[in-house]
């Protein structure tokens, strides 16, 4: 099947080795959308209005604070602060019967993280329960990423190439195997669905075995016993099976 321009991301993902290439598909759609957002377009009105609402999670904030634009980052931050006071004053004055006295900002901001199940208890609480689940970058994420899975069960079906390369992949993380699970009930007629766990459930399953190993062996390089045998595949078992368990792709700088 000849590539397309909106399969060649995923295709290119599961060619490399890895661990999990839904994961690099993420983290690439997320490397994009941070230079994105740092980029030029945090001047252009309607994305700034977007953002003045929106905001953006901890997470984010925290990778845009480790890139060098810390001048678009304050005007981002700035004008979202703005939005907030005067959103949040507005709430507060037209909800004159809830006692502020009574409860610090702060202890409502932690009965909102905590306690989102009575988030309709006052408007306060709700406002800013929104605030600190809601994210631009998160958003724009999930629409394109929402593609790729498509864009994969679409290459499942008509290419017998990227069903190999699947196959001789690494199998995925945790999370992103049970989504696949999940979406193919529906992007899948009932034979499809079939052959797709017959391959995938395996590699999983042979995957997950293979990486216990290489994390048991790291640990038994910690016996003097074992010293001087070679480390095999296991330098990096830590690493990779965090991104197996977890999602999450610790840099080599971090450790």
């Amino acid at each position: 099947m000849k590539e397309k321009i909106y399969t060649i991301p995923v295709i290119d993902a599961f060619k490399e080795v890895t661990e999990c290439p839904i994961c690099n598909l993420y983290k690439k759609l997320e490397d994009d959308s941070i230079d994105f957002m740092l980029g030029p377009s945090y001047m252009e009105d309607d994305i700034r209005m977007e953002t003045n609402k929106i905001g953006f999670c901890p997470h984010h904030y925290e990778k845009m604070f480790e890139e060098k634009n810390r001048l678009g980052l304050a005007l981002m931050i700035h004008t979202h602060l703005q939005e907030i006071n005067k959103k949040l004053s507005k709430v507060i004055s037209s909800n004159k019967d809830f006692n502020v006295k009574t409860k610090s900002l702060f202890s409502m901001i932690k009965t909102s993280k905590n306690n989102t199940s009575n988030e309709n208890n006052n408007p306060i609480s709700s406002y800013i329960n929104n605030v600190y689940n809601s994210c631009y970058i998160c958003n724009r994420i999930e629409k394109t990423f929402n593609r790729y899975v498509d864009t994969f069960f679409y290459l499942w079906k008509n290419d017998e190439n990227f069903v190999s390369l699947v196959s001789e992949g690494k199998g995925f993380c945790l999370s992103h195997f049970s989504l696949l699970l999940e979406r193919a009930s529906s992007a899948l007629n009932k034979n499809q669905y079939n052959h797709f766990t017959q391959i995938v459930i395996p590699i999983q399953l042979e995957n997950l075995k293979r990486i216990e190993d290489e994390i048991d062996w790291f640990i038994q390089k910690f016996d003097y016993r074992f010293k001087d045998e070679p480390w095999k595949n296991s330098k990096d078992a830590i690493q990779r099976s965090i991104l197996k368990i977890a999602s999450k792709q610790i840099k080599i700088e971090d450790c």
